[in-house]
């Protein structure tokens, strides 16, 4: 240590400064770089750091009550991470450990006003000191404070500067197109700084196959088992030591595949500036954490035609364009999934423009009915359901529509069908050979290498033999791989595949019906030549006006029938009721009412597709229509006071029996099997029959709701109960 160090040293303990209770503590040296390539190519200041010990010493310090903490080197000091040696520093003058903080510079502790000023405000509540080479100060004192805020403010407003210096100078560059940035797989930089395809064969194969597979399928999760299933993998050029540089050959994930197709390098786009730094996402250790995607309009470069493209640019705007449309989204139709409705994502609703979901019914053998349904006021606002139609009607009049349209080009598209097929074989195939062309390769270098060593030196052949045999193996495997998956897969077409796909060209309506062909693959059609289906019921009728927007933007409009719940609802009710008094003043039975309904053209409601001799009994019925009672009616058992044969009662309440009759099965009337007549019997005295006719009146869904307004209101009840003590500082619901 210099004569002026000493003297100084002199000078601060007379001064008063460093007391002895101060050296009773321990005397923290911090030693701190802010990345690791400084650590690496600055050692003269980690040594000058390091070398505080000395300076703590010389301040009256034993050596053994120097404490060093270097934990923060390779850790930058503004904030934005976190430095577990400053935590731990923070940490021993919390609890009055440390006597005095050595450094550098200030700037070493910290380059962020919240953490600097913590520090100071925790030093001086502790009595510890800060010493760099300039002096000691003592926080507590108010122009030592000073002086340490100012030098605090100086080493933000440095780090201010620097920032802004490296910003300036990374952006001119970056509008250049020069700025080396990290490139996705199938680019390689040379050592100039140009950027081009990368070398391998094998690598561009791939990543033109992912692009290929994206424009046929439309979704990642094809590609991504299209892939896996014909096992093909990505090279990725490595990064880090060892074997930076090299190829390394992994399966494919669903992350590599969705970045591969945003990724605007691969249409020959330089860009700059596709995420921010989000510091509300940042996770604690995990220093790469916290990056935002950016939308397009937002990117600080986007320079076209700079780098070797693998696409066109119109390919790359189709693939955002279709990602975006996958996404489930209320303004986008979503991604095909599984489900009988075939038009989901695509209906609109034509009153009020939202797009309609889908829900599902079960009916008989588990078979699901789709319903499109426009709930959005109602999901959002409370306010009642727009409208609704079941979804049967609608797909087959819509794939109707499809189909026909399809037959004229039936021919052109097996055709193209065919050729897709071939080509995408023809792909794997290429694949598959470079792959074994590769492990040729590297068996012929490892016989090579054995045998060019010395036979004499066996601690080298040993191991080059070991590795000449493990090439041969694994190319062994790859052979017979591939002999496995050409004979599942062949290269082209057989005649006999061919002639099928001509023979199933000339029956569309028969491979649209094929159990074969699965609901995903009729809906990924639909999309393709469809892109929107607007409806609108007219009132609550069974008549639905349909517009279809087909891809291209023509126009199709037509009006479809929907099944609906009661009879009112049908348009033509006030025909079809007087002409049901007509046959029955007329003497007819209810078959020839049947017969005749049918075959002038109306129809019941829900889903029958004919009138029935029951469906006229309920017709009648709903009309107040009273038929002679017949013989069989008048022979029926006597029953006690205030029971009704369940028939009797469904008139007496004018509501249909079939619906009574699920009341008594769900528990909501009281009834029971008579053991003589095996007819129904419902057990109601006049409350309890105006009981039922007040439930009948009882608007639809209203029967759901009912449990939990229920719960509801005994629950208020109790909460008020137990509000009476007069608690007013329990907070209640």
């Amino acid at each position: 240590m210099s004569g002026t160090s000493v003297a100084a040293d002199s000078r601060e303990r007379a001064g008063g400064k460093v007391q002895p209770w101060h050296r009773d503590r321990l005397a923290a040296v911090y030693v701190r770089q802010s990345t690791a390539e400084q650590v690496a190519d600055h050692q003269e200041s980690t040594r000058l750091q390091y070398g505080l010990v000395e300076r703590a010493v010389g301040l009256g310090w034993a050596r053994s009550r120097v404490l060093v903490i270097d934990e923060d080197l390779g850790c930058s000091a503004s904030g934005a991470q976190a430095r577990p040696g400053f935590a731990r520093l923070v940490f021993e003058v919390g609890l009055d450990h440390v006597g005095i903080v050595v450094g550098l510079e200030m700037s070493r502790l910290a380059r962020s006003g919240r953490e600097w000023h913590q520090l100071l405000e925790l030093c001086a509540l502790s009595g510890t000191l800060l010493a760099d080479l300039d002096g000691v100060y003592d926080p507590a004192e108010h122009n030592d404070r000073l002086l340490l805020g100012l030098k605090g403010t100086i080493s933000e407003a440095e780090l201010y500067l620097i920032k802004q210096r490296m910003w300036s100078g990374r952006l001119a560059k970056a509008r250049r197109g020069e700025l080396a940035v990290p490139l996705p797989i199938g680019f390689v930089r040379r050592e100039s700084g140009e950027v081009v395809l990368d070398p391998d064969e094998q690598v561009q194969a791939v990543v033109r196959l992912v692009f290929d597979l994206f424009e046929r399928f439309g979704t990642v999760n094809a590609v991504l088992c299209f892939l896996a299933d014909n096992g093909i993998q990505v090279g990725i050029r490595q990064r880090a030591e060892p074997g930076r540089g090299q190829v390394s050959w992994r399966r494919p994930s669903r992350a590599v595949v969705h970045n591969m197709l945003r990724n605007p390098a691969y249409a020959g786009i330089y860009v700059y500036g596709r995420s921010r730094l989000d510091p509300r996402r940042r996770q604690a250790g995990r220093p790469f954490t916290g990056r935002v995607r950016t939308e397009r309009a937002e990117w600080t470069v986007c320079l076209p035609g700079v780098l070797p493209s693998y696409i066109s640019v119109e390919q790359y705007e189709r693939n955002m364009q279709r990602m975006q449309a996958n996404q489930s989204r209320a303004a986008s139709p979503g991604p095909v999934r599984d489900g009988p409705a075939l038009l989901a994502g695509l209906v609109v609703c034509a009153r009020c423009g939202a797009r309609m979901t889908v829900r599902y019914q079960h009916g008989p053998q588990g078979r699901l009915h789709p319903a499109y349904v426009c709930a959005r006021d109602k999901t959002d606002y409370g306010t009642g359901q727009c409208q609704q139609l079941a979804g049967d009607c609608l797909d087959t009049h819509v794939t109707g529509l499809l189909l026909a349209a399809l037959t004229p080009a039936a021919l052109e598209v097996s055709l193209a069908a065919a050729d897709q097929v071939e080509q995408r074989r023809a792909q794997v195939d290429r694949i598959w050979r470079q792959r074994l062309e590769r492990a040729d390769y590297q068996a012929d270098r490892a016989r090579r290498q054995y045998q060019l060593a010395e036979p004499e030196n066996r601690l080298v052949v040993r191991q080059l033999e070991a590795d000449w045999e493990a090439a041969l193996a694994e190319r062994e495997r790859l052979g017979e791989e591939y002999d496995r998956f050409t004979t599942a897969r062949p290269r082209t077409l057989t005649a006999a595949e061919r002639d099928q796909i001509r023979s199933l060209a000339a029956d569309v309506p028969g491979i649209w019906h094929a159990p074969s062909t699965t609901d995903a693959d009729r809906k990924q059609l639909i999309r393709q030549l469809i892109e929107q289906v607007r409806v609108a019921v007219i009132d609550t009728t069974e008549q639905v006006q349909v517009e279809i927007i087909w891809a291209g933007g023509h126009h199709t409009r037509s009006q479809i029938v929907r099944p609906v719940a009661c009879l009112t609802q049908l348009s033509y009710y006030p025909q079809l009721a007087a002409r049901a008094r007509e046959l029955v003043e007329a003497g007819h039975t209810t078959r020839q009412i049947a017969e005749r309904l049918n075959a002038e053209g109306l129809r019941p409601p829900k889903r029958s597709a004919t009138f029935t001799p029951n469906a006229v009994n309920d017709l009648l019925r709903a009309l107040g229509i009273q038929r002679t009672r017949t013989p069989a009616r008048h022979a029926r058992p006597k029953l006690d006071d205030h029971e009704w044969w369940l028939r009797d009662l469904a008139e007496h309440l004018d509501m249909p029996e079939p619906t009574l009759d699920a009341w008594v099965r769900r528990g909501w009337a009281t009834g029971y099997l008579h053991p003589q007549a095996r007819l129904t019997v419902v057990r109601a005295d006049p409350d309890e029959v105006e009981r039922l006719r007040a439930l009948h009146h009882v608007p639809r869904g209203q029967h759901n709701r009912r449990p939990w307004l229920t719960n509801q209101a005994a629950h208020l009840d109790n909460i008020d109960e137990k509000g009476t003590d007069g608690d007013v500082e329990q907070p209640q619901l």
